[in-house]
């Protein structure tokens, strides 16, 4: 799964067809492939304290590794939950609602990528930031893997990359509102 989610982000063209080739259950990337992804987002979120430890504590460093965690797991599951319910098409077979749930995790996957990248590398602004926007090209080249209809692809991918980017901003900042550390 490592390898198509290489591919995805060389060209996201062949990277779907790859990823629809393959074949793999929506089950087994998350467990093999997401889950895994977000343990190491939550281990690197320990890393700034290397940089500047007076700022970051253990106690801080692990309320945000328990934030990092839960926004991408709240995120994947409220997309999964709302673009079933706007788009019908994918409820009625189990193929269909498991290439959905792929998309989604490597969608997701990009941007938890570029979150681990931020974590390990020092400073506060990054140019990294700007790589989000790459996530809503890799979305529109996997409207064919999910098979939506050509006159609803651009409606869906901007749905569906609104969701994707803003729901972790969002739910960061209520974590972060209501924990404080």
């Amino acid at each position: 799964m490592i390898r198509n989610f290489i591919v995805l982000l060389i060209s996201p063209r062949v990277g779907w067809q790859y990823i629809d080739d393959k074949c793999y259950s929506s089950q087994r990337v998350l467990g093999t492939f997401f889950y895994p992804l977000l343990a190491i987002l939550a281990i690197s979120s320990f890393v700034p304290m290397i940089y500047d430890s007076a700022s970051y504590t253990v106690s801080s460093s692990l309320m945000k590794a328990i934030i990092s965690f839960s926004v991408f797991m709240l995120t994947y599951y409220l997309c999964i939950y709302l673009l079933s319910g706007f788009y019908p098409q994918f409820t009625r077979s189990s193929l269909a609602m498991s290439k959905l749930c792929s998309y989604v995790i490597y969608n997701l996957a990009f941007l938890i990528l570029l979150s681990i990248l931020i974590n390990v590398l020092n400073g506060e602004f990054s140019p990294l930031y700007f790589l989000v926007l790459y996530m809503p090209y890799i979305a529109y080249r996997g409207v064919d893997f999910l098979c939506v209809d050509s006159d609803k692809s651009i409606k869906f991918v901007v749905i569906s990359s609104i969701m994707m980017i803003l729901f972790p901003f969002i739910i960061k900042w209520l974590l972060n509102k209501f924990i404080t550390f």
